[in-house]
């Protein structure tokens, strides 16, 4: 008899390990070209999420989760696509988180992600485009869309009296949306954009500005954040301000508390972001009891709303518990993650400005 009970334990045990495996995804962003400041900070936030996941052996049987970085190079479509399809076909990730930069996320979306049924969350796309984009619901993102980010901007300008703008846009899909919604939102509230001009990326639009003495202060959107361009311009964008995603939750500063434990700036642009990306997207898989796309991406909405208990950064292994118990979560996450519409999050800013060379937080809205 103890010889059956033994053989039946075994079994048992053989078949709970067969259920485990090694779930990899991939991490699709820009570390060559004109995010490549702040795409390493991205992809740190996605992997600490995996690596929590995956440390906590409380993911899917026991499975452990593994990145896979490929570079989107945020501005060629062609290339994007083309390392998009190698994550999926050579490297076999069953999600990417990503792409970054509007223009190649949809061309992902359309060449790899819908025809090979793959999910994707992305961190940072922004354009409204993307709101409507057919996407047989593998789609979703933890950025707030341009729109949103637009009307952000105008109320900012606004408040401190600005009257008269003259607006500069990368020549791309990302910049061209967001100075879209910008500049009706500013019109609308009674302002007047003087000048729209597209700019090619890497022209030094901002230094040819203070070369001539054309402008001297500068509004900067979540793409142009950064210590690196502080470093490039010098002193002459003290007093200029801007925009990034971000919040003052208890999340955040969860969020911020892990980063800095593993070693990256928790305020870099769409670091938090990042993580709830990927966070959603595991948490989302282990509700689904799978990791085929159409399976998990169905269950994000309510994995990231409520109602259900509040999980923040640094409780992902408890959220997995209560998956398991059959129990509600409301992912809050590192951005107060709340998505809306097509799977999108409502959007939190920062307000910043740039005094004495340093970048200072002014307030959040």
């Amino acid at each position: 008899m103890k010889k059956l009970i033994g053989s039946a334990a075994v079994l048992a045990l053989m078949a709970g390990m067969a259920t485990a495996e090694e779930v990899k995804i991939g991490v699709l962003l820009g570390f060559t070209g004109p995010l490549e400041s702040i795409t390493p900070t991205m992809a740190a936030g996605a992997e600490l999420a995996m690596a929590e996941v995956s440390t906590s052996g409380k993911f899917m049987g026991g499975s452990t989760v593994t990145p896979v970085r490929s570079d989107s190079t945020c501005v060629d479509s062609t290339a994007a696509a083309a390392a998009a399809e190698r994550l999926v076909t050579a490297d076999g990730v069953k999600a990417i988180v990503g792409a970054d930069c509007s223009g190649v996320t949809g061309a992902v979306l359309q060449g790899v992600a819908r025809p090979q049924g793959i999910g994707m969350i992305s961190p940072s796309s922004t354009s409204p485009a993307l709101s409507t984009a057919e996407d047989d619901g593998l789609f979703l993102r933890t950025a707030p869309s341009d729109a949103r980010q637009g009307q952000i901007m105008s109320d900012i300008l606004t408040a401190r009296g600005v009257k008269t703008v003259a607006l500069t846009y990368t020549n791309n899909d990302y910049g061209k949306g967001m100075a879209d919604a910008f500049a009706a939102a500013f019109t609308a509230a009674g302002g007047t954009v003087t000048a729209t001009v597209p700019h090619e990326d890497g022209k030094g639009v901002i230094q040819s500005a203070v070369d001539t003495g054309a402008f001297s202060t500068f509004f900067l959107p979540d793409g142009m954040y950064g210590e690196s361009l502080i470093a490039s311009i010098g002193d002459a964008l003290n007093g200029s301000y801007g925009s990034v995603p971000g919040t003052d939750s208890e999340g955040a500063a969860k969020f911020a508390e892990l980063a800095k434990a593993a070693n990256f700036d928790p305020s870099s642009s769409y670091a938090g972001e990042s993580y709830d990306a990927a966070a959603l997207m595991l948490l989302s898989m282990a509700a689904a009891n799978s990791t085929k796309g159409a399976d998990w991406t169905a269950k994000v909405m309510d994995i990231a709303n409520g109602p259900g208990e509040v999980i923040l950064p640094g409780e992902l292994g408890k959220a997995l518990e209560l998956i398991a118990a059959g129990k509600d979560i409301d992912y809050v996450g590192a951005t107060s993650v709340e998505l809306i519409g097509g799977g999108e999050s409502a959007g939190n800013f920062r307000e910043f400005e740039i005094k004495d060379g340093k970048i200072e937080t002014v307030g959040y809205r």
